[in-house]
């Protein structure tokens, strides 16, 4: 009798570790979950602990495999996917933290951002990685560290640290120290990696003055990049599969094509769009990224954030009191037939993705004495979809691909009302599979992959299965009409605090 086959994801979060057990036809066998704290030392700074990191990882793994009724020789495959931007800095010899974990969201290095500005790298920085200088990647992050803290920068140079991303410090914690390594797609969020020559940038290395042998070995998406030491999960199983949550869930979403895409509709949302083996560096300040190398072969991807998804209706339920819970905002906004000419624009915190105007700020048009509630929260949802034509609608121009259909996850996907509405507003098929996990999905399939559970892209397609599919149900005068509003809109919340 031939023995079954499991596939282990890992799936580490800003606020949580989860660790999801998978069968060979990518079904969902067990889940084991950990939070992790946030720290914030000063305003603006977000740190981590990267031992709780390790430790709730490690923790979800055992769980999940005991849950589902197996030990670690029952595991084929490891896959990881991992909150991208975020830095550890650790002890070669020890392997203990040289420094807190700098987490995506800290803004602590943008002295380094200003001066690399000041400097006239900005458009080097973009050629050569794709990515428009931010204190979001890890570079700077790095810089810093080693600008402020002497003894880092002695202990450096001397070869004693090594550096990464989330996914390095798993991996070297899982082999026990013997693969110091990150896939491409991490790298390619570092602002440190040129995305043409799949190295890292000793013209960038040099500027930041950062020492290139702290830094990983970089692997494909799909390969075993180590083996687990026996002591850690009771077998040396494959590491095979990394990637960033981002571009795990691009995969997840079996987005192998140029021109798809997919929405991760969370707090804020992630928009990422397939565009094929070159990449498409964007006039409208969305990102080029690598989103994944499978047998010598990469794939390219834009990305574009909305930072307000989620956060507009948890403001409807905390800021306006009109819902009792975020799922209530649905059957509010179907109480109405349309928004009766209402429209919000949610930029409670400046607007991304394609407009990046940190001083935008939230607006309500179009009130009347018969406006209500229903219309607010329906105008709210629209805003989601209105948001992400935007994104996709840069995407589009950038890359010269045009939109064949969206594909959907998170937890604003459930929202049946909203699917339809972003549908109606792209104009394209938006597509919602019946797991919406698609994150520790696409680290599993990569695995899979990886260790040739699966044997090709065909296979695993085979086994991403489709809830729903909501189709564009207004014609283009009416989507055009609408979206010439929500412009209009747009131009009246820009530049709004000075």
């Amino acid at each position: 009798m031939r023995k079954a086959k499991y596939v282990l994801a890992l799936d580490q979060g800003t606020t949580s570790s989860r660790a999801i057990v998978f069968d060979e036809v990518a079904q969902m066998r067990s889940v084991a979950q950990r939070s992790t704290t946030q720290h914030f030392p000063h305003p603006g700074w977000v740190n981590q602990d990267a031992l709780e990191i390790w430790s709730t990882t490690l923790a979800t793994a055992k769980d999940a495999i005991q849950k589902a009724g197996l030990d670690g020789q029952s595991v084929t495959a490891i896959g990881i996917a991992n909150q991208r931007e975020t830095l550890v800095v650790w002890d070669r010899e020890t392997g203990n933290p040289a420094a807190p974990a700098i987490v995506w969201q800290s803004r602590q290095s943008q002295p380094q951002i200003d001066a690399l500005v000041a400097r006239g790298m900005s458009r080097t920085y973009q050629k050569s990685t794709g990515l428009v200088p931010d204190a979001y990647f890890t570079a700077s992050k790095l810089a810093w560290l080693l600008e402020t803290n002497s003894e880092l920068r002695r202990r450096a140079e001397a070869a004693d640290l090594l550096a990464g991303t989330v996914d390095s410090w798993l991996l070297w914690q899982l082999t026990a120290g013997a693969v110091h390594a990150t896939d491409v797609s991490n790298a390619s969020r570092t602002m440190l990696f040129d995305i043409r020559t799949l190295d890292w940038s000793a013209a960038l290395l040099g500027d930041l003055a950062i020492p290139h042998h702290m830094l990983p070995r970089v692997v494909a998406s799909a390969g075993v990049a180590g083996l687990t030491s026996p002591e850690v999960l009771g077998a040396e199983i494959p590491v095979s599969g990394i990637a960033g949550d981002q571009q795990a869930a691009l995969f997840g979403q079996t987005c192998f094509d140029a021109g798809e895409a997919k929405n991760t509709y969370g707090t804020g949302a992630f928009l990422l769009m397939n565009t094929g083996k070159e990449p498409k560096i964007s006039a409208h300040k969305l990102l080029s990224t690598i989103a994944w190398q499978i047998d010598g072969s990469v794939d390219y991807a834009l990305e574009g954030a909305v930072f307000i998804c989620g956060a507009a209706v948890e403001w409807l339920r905390d800021g306006l009191g009109i819902i009792d819970a975020a799922a209530d905002v649905e059957a509010l906004a179907t109480s109405v037939p349309d928004s009766g000419g209402v429209t919000v624009v949610p930029a409670l915190t400046g607007l991304g993705a394609p407009h990046w105007d940190a001083s935008a700020r939230g607006t309500i048009l179009g009130l009347t004495r018969g406006s209500t509630a229903g219309h607010i929260a329906r105008a709210t949802l629209e805003a989601i979809a209105f948001q992400t034509r935007d994104v996709t609608a840069a995407m589009s121009a950038d890359s010269g691909i045009p939109l064949t259909s969206l594909r959907v996850d998170g937890g604003a996907a459930r929202n049946d009302l909203l699917m339809q509405i972003q549908a109606d507003i792209l104009g394209v098929p938006v597509v919602r599979p019946a797991n919406v996990e698609t994150t520790a999905v696409g680290a599993a399939f990569l695995a899979g992959l990886g260790e040739g559970l699966w044997p090709s892209r065909t296979s695993v397609a085979g086994h991403w299965v489709v809830d729903r599919v909501f189709e564009p149900e207004i014609n283009t005068e009416m989507r055009e009409a609408r979206y010439a509003v929500w412009r209009r809109a747009i131009d009246r919340s820009l530049n709004w605090a000075q």
